[in-house]
C-alpha cells in the first residue's frame, strides 16, 4: 500500500530544495536555500548561466528593478523596470510570457510577485499602481474573475475614504490558504495619506474578506495612543517592507511603518500604535494576537524597512526584526515578549510648537547595533572633512533621537537606513546576516503652504554628502555584518562595497540584501560598484565578485532545476543609488 503521508512530505521536501517559492524565499522571511551544489571550495568557478534583458530601462538613470523573483517548478516570475510581469525559463533566461499593465505603467518598485496554486488553477498575483492583478501562472493572462477584470483596486475598502490618496504595493504580500494577505505603500506627507490597514482578499475572487486596522477605530486596542478623531484624518502606519508567516500556527507578523506625516506628529500627539511596532494576526481573521512597539511616535520616517525573520533563538520560537536605526529585537514569537531585554531609555525633547515626543524609546541590550548612530564628519580626504563642517555649523548634532528642527537637525542612521527593504537572511544555527549603509539625512522643518493638511512640511529629503556626492559621514559607508543571535554578538562585521575613487577602504552605499544557502555561502549584490558577490557565512571571506551589467539593487533567488542549483539577480541599477539604469536578470551556475 501506498504512504500517503509519505509522499506529501516527499513532495514537500523536493519543492523546497528546487524553488525559491516568495521573493523572501519562504514565508519565515528568511531567505534561506537548503541547496549545497556550489560549496565554499567551488564557488570561484560560477559562472553565468544565462542573461535577460527585458528592453524598458531607462536611459536617463530614473527606472530600477528592486524585484526578487520567485521560482516555481523551473519558471522564474519577476517584474521589469516599468512594472511588467514576465515568465522566464529558470534554465536558460527564455522569456515565456510577458504581462503588461498598459494603464498603470511607471517607473514605480516592486520587490516580487505572489504564487497561488489549487489544482490546476495556478496564479501570478502582482502589484503595480493601485492595483493588484491575478495572473494565469501559465499564460500570463488576467484572470476576468478575480476583482473588477483581473484586478482589485486597493485605493478601495478602507473603511474611510481618503480622497486621492494614494494606495498600492511595493511589496508582496503572503499568500496563506485561500487568502492574499496585503499590506501598502502610501502617501507620507506632505499631502493627506491613506491609513496603511492590513486586509486579507479572497485568492479565487478578489474580495475583501477581512481588515486590520493599524491605526485604531474607537474601541479598538490602541485607540487611546492618538487624538481622539486621528482614525478618520491620520493615515500612514503601513506595512510597506513585507510580512512572515508562521504557517503551523496560522500567524502573519506585520512590521509597520511609520504615521504621516512622517516628521511632525503635533496632530497625533501619543506613542500612535500600530506605528513602528510588529503585530501578530490570526491569518485567518486579522485578528490582533499581540503587538510589539519599536519606536514611539516616530518623527524620524524610521519606518520597520522589512518583514521579520522567523527564527530559532536558544531553541526556542523567535522572530528577529532589524530596524533602520541598526537594531535587531528578539521576540517570543508567541507571546511578542522580548527574548533579549530592551531598556527604555531617555530621549531628548521637541522645540517645534505642539509637537511633543516620546520621553523614552526602546533600546536592545543586545546584539549590538549594526549601523553607526552617532554621526562624525568624513575623514577620507581634509577637504571633504572641512566641507561637512562647514555644513555642520548650521545644524544640529544632538545624537541619534534628536528631533526634527527649523535649524535643521542631523540624523543618523538617516531616512534609507541602518537596515533597509533588503532584510535580512537567517540560517538554522540561528545566525543573522545584514546589509547596512552609513548616510546621514537632515530634518529640517519649514511653514507648509496653505490649504496643507499639516502646519509644517519637510525641507526636502537631504543627504549630508560633500561635493563630489560621497557620504559626508565618517566611513565605512557599507557594511555587511554577521550576527550570533543566541549570543547576542557579531560573529563578524565586514566593509561591504569598493569606491575606487577613494584613497581609503570606505565601502559604498548599498539597497537590496544577501540571501544564504546551506552550504555555508552568502549572495549579494546590493553595492553601488555594480558587484556580485560571494562570502563565506562563517568568516565573511570574499569567494567569488562578478560585475553586473547594471547595479543588483535586489536580493537574490536560490533555486535548481533539473538538478542544477542557479542563483539569480536583478540588475536595475539606477533610481536613488543614481547609477545607470538596467533591465537585466542574471544567473549564475557552476559550469
Amino acid at each position: 500500500m501506498v504512504n500517503r503521508t509519505l509522499l506529501f512530505l516527499t513532495a514537500i521536501t523536493l519543492s523546497a530544495q528546487t524553488n525559491w517559492p516568495t521573493w523572501s524565499g519562504g514565508n519565515d522571511g528568511n531567505r534561506y536555500s537548503p541547496l549545497k551544489q556550489i560549496t565554499k571550495a567551488n564557488a570561484k568557478n560560477l559562472k553565468v548561466a544565462w542573461e535577460f534583458h527585458s528592453g524598458d530601462a531607462d536611459a536617463r538613470g530614473r527606472t530600477m528593478i528592486q524585484c526578487t523573483p520567485s521560482v516555481i517548478d523551473g519558471v522564474l516570475y519577476g517584474t521589469t523596470p516599468t512594472l511588467m510581469a514576465v515568465a522566464l525559463d529558470a534554465a536558460s533566461g527564455k522569456e515565456i510570457w510577458r504581462f503588461d499593465p498598459v494603464d498603470v505603467r511607471s517607473r514605480g518598485v516592486n520587490r516580487g510577485v505572489m504564487y497561488w496554486a489549487d489544482g490546476a488553477d495556478k496564479r501570478v498575483l502582482f502589484s503595480a499602481g493601485n492595483y493588484l492583478y491575478a495572473l494565469d501562472a501559465k499564460t500570463g493572462k488576467v484572470i476576468p474573475g478575480f476583482g473588477a477584470n483581473g484586478r482589485v483596486d486597493m485605493s478601495k475598502e478602507l473603511d474611510r475614504d481618503p480622497v486621492g490618496a494614494f494606495n498600492g504595493a511595493t511589496t508582496p504580500g503572503i499568500v496563506y490558504k485561500d487568502l492574499i494577505i496585503m499590506g501598502s505603500s502610501v502617501g507620507e506627507g506632505p499631502r493627506a495619506a491613506a491609513p496603511g490597514h492590513i486586509r486579507a482578499y479572497d485568492a479565487r475572487t478578489g474580495k475583501r474578506r477581512w481588515i486590520f486596522h493599524t491605526i485604531p477605530h474607537p474601541g479598538e486596542v490602541g485607540y487611546e495612543t492618538w487624538p481622539k478623531d486621528a482614525w478618520k484624518t491620520i493615515g500612514g502606519t503601513n506595512n510597506w517592507g513585507g510580512m512572515s508567516l508562521d504557517e503551523k500556527r496560522g500567524v502573519v507578523y506585520v512590521s509597520l511603518g511609520s504615521p504621516a506625516f512622517d516628521f511632525y506628529g503635533g496632530d497625533r500627539v501619543g506613542d500612535n500604535l500600530f506605528g513602528n511596532a510588529i503585530v501578530a494576526l490570526e491569518a485567518s481573521t486579522g485578528k490582533r494576537i499581540w503587538h510589539y512597539q519599536t519606536l514611539h511616535h516616530d518623527v524620524w520616517d524610521w519606518d520597520l524597512p522589512a518583514n521579520p525573520n522567523l527564527v530559532k533563538w536558544n531553541g526556542k520560537d523567535a522572530l528577529a526584526q532589524i530596524t533602520k536605526q541598526g537594531f535587531v529585537f528578539v521576540l517570543d514569537r508567541e507571546t511578542g515578549k522580548p527574548l533579549i531585554p530592551v531598556e527604555e531609555r531617555p530621549v531628548p525633547s521637541s522645540d517645534m510648537p505642539g509637537e511633543v515626543v516620546s520621553k523614552t524609546q526602546p533600546f536592545p541590550v543586545k546584539p549590538p547595533p549594526f549601523s553607526s548612530q552617532k554621526f562624525e564628519p568624513s575623514d577620507v580626504t581634509p577637504e571633504a572633512e572641512a566641507q561637512i563642517k562647514r555644513q555642520l555649523a548650521d545644524l544640529r548634532n544632538g545624537g541619534m533621537f534628536a528631533p526634527p528642527s527649523r535649524q535643521g537637525t542631523v540624523v543618523l542612521p538617516g531616512t534609507l537606513g541602518g537596515g533597509l527593504w533588503g532584510g535580512a537572511a537567517a540560517d538554522p544555527a540561528g545566525n543573522l546576516y545584514v546589509n547596512s549603509q552609513n548616510v546621514a539625512s537632515v530634518h529640517q522643518l519649514i511653514d507648509a503652504a496653505p490649504n496643507s493638511p499639516y502646519p509644517y512640511a519637510l525641507k526636502g529629503y537631504t543627504k549630508i554628502r560633500d561635493d563630489k556626492g560621497k557620504s559626508g559621514a565618517k566611513p565605512p559607508w557599507g557594511l555587511l555584518t554577521a550576527i550570533n543571535l543566541n549570543k547576542g554578538e557579531f560573529s563578524w562585521q565586514k566593509i561591504f562595497g569598493k569606491d575606487p575613487s577613494t584613497p581609503k577602504e570606505v565601502g559604498t552605499e548599498n539597497m537590496g540584501g544577501p540571501a544564504v544557502s546551506a552550504s555555508g555561502l552568502l549572495f549579494i549584490g546590493a553595492t553601488k560598484d555594480e558587484l556580485f558577490r560571494v562570502y563565506d557565512t562563517a568568516t565573511g571571506a570574499i569567494l567569488f565578485e562578478h560585475k553586473l551589467p547594471a547595479g543588483g539593487y535586489a536580493t537574490p533567488a536560490i533555486y535548481s532545476v533539473n538538478g542544477k542549483q542557479y542563483i539569480a539577480i536583478a540588475c536595475g541599477g539606477g533610481g536613488r543609488m543614481t547609477t545607470k539604469s538596467g533591465d537585466a536578470y542574471v544567473a549564475f551556475a557552476l559550469p
